[in-house]
């Protein structure tokens, strides 16, 4: 009797290791990737902040997240937007709200503020390695059909 109901236990409840997702970056989110004239301005900072966000971690490492996109968006010349963009990132970034775009959003939600783990930290590296050959992957194409172009 025991047995099965071990057994049943066993097969209907979800894995407790939760798996984190590929990495995709939405740019700046709900914000503009940067002015009418230079379109895509701060996009290479939003594209950072969402790498530090999709992986999660502390809540010590979302305030540094936050604090370096507000560097990085003053450093390409826009200080207001910045100031702006770090008091947006601060409430709509939470763990707490179940938006594409949370802290820690590449984890199943609910996840909070929680340091990675080792194992955690494998994972992350083999999505970002995963990444990192579909972008080599796609800049030789591009270099390719450049030169046939020529």
């Amino acid at each position: 009797m025991y047995r099965r109901f071990i057994l049943l236990f066993l097969i209907s409840t979800p894995s407790l290791a939760s798996e984190i997702k590929p990495f995709t970056s939405d740019g700046c989110s709900a914000f503009p990737d940067g002015t009418f004239r230079q379109q895509s301005l701060w996009s290479n900072c939003c594209f950072l902040h969402d790498l530090a966000y999709w992986k999660g971690g502390t809540e010590k490492q979302k305030n540094t997240a936050d604090g370096d996109l507000e560097l990085c968006v003053k450093n390409v010349g826009a200080p207001h937007i910045a100031k702006l963009m770090l008091a947006g990132v601060k409430v709509g970034g939470s763990p707490v709200l179940n938006t594409p775009f949370r802290w820690g959003y590449g984890w199943p939600y609910g996840r909070g503020y929680k340091a990675l783990s080792r194992a955690d930290k494998l994972q992350v590296a083999h999505k970002l390695e995963v990444f990192k050959i579909i972008i080599d992957h796609e800049i030789k194409q591009i270099t390719m059909d450049r030169n046939e172009a020529e």
